[in-house]
């Protein structure tokens, strides 16, 4: 399994796949925010730029994935995803064990070199409350949804660092 992990992460398929995955729950919560009008909250935000973490690590392993540019990629997507689950954690933590003294801030506050609720609002800017329950499918809400997908691409990134070591066996036709 590792030589497989190890061959399909110096391939650019399974990286672009990564990226398409990432790409569709940004457009997934986006459906969410703008057609079935549900307010992002902050921790919202926050885990879709984990999100965005990781479709960036999916294009930047596919620029060039046989080369050593795959390890900030596997970096980059192991942060994300370690942020995506802190965040989705917190986040459950406050939907299923509400407490007055347990809140998200009211405001998104990203660096000021990387304003992005200010840069694009349509996409980053918070208007709904952390603790308020909007949507939830087979009895899970949303932040649940997100620990378990974060989780998945925790696991998968980290089989994949440890998998970096094996080479694939060559197959010769005629060696025996």
């Amino acid at each position: 399994m590792l030589r497989f992990l190890n061959r399909c992460s110096r391939g650019r398929g399974a990286w672009l796949l990564l990226a398409f995955t990432a790409l569709a729950l940004e457009l997934t919560a986006l459906y969410f925010q703008h057609v079935m009008l549900l307010k992002p909250c902050v921790l919202c935000i926050y885990q879709r730029s984990a999100l965005w973490g990781v479709f960036a690590a999916g294009i930047v392993g596919a620029i060039a994935p046989s080369s050593l540019l795959r390890y900030p990629a596997i970096a980059l997507w192991i942060y994300s995803s370690y942020e995506g689950i802190r965040l989705a954690w917190k986040h459950t933590d406050i939907l299923l064990n509400p407490s007055p003294f347990t809140t998200c801030d009211f405001f998104v506050s990203f660096p000021s070199w990387l304003p992005l609720d200010k840069w694009l609002p349509a996409i980053f800017n918070a208007t709904g409350d952390c603790s308020e329950r909007q949507w939830s499918f087979l009895s899970m809400e949303m932040p649940q949804w997100l620990l378990g997908i974060f989780a998945a691409y925790l696991l998968i990134a980290v089989l994949v660092l440890i998998a970096q070591p094996f080479r694939s066996k060559r197959r010769d036709l005629f060696s025996r």
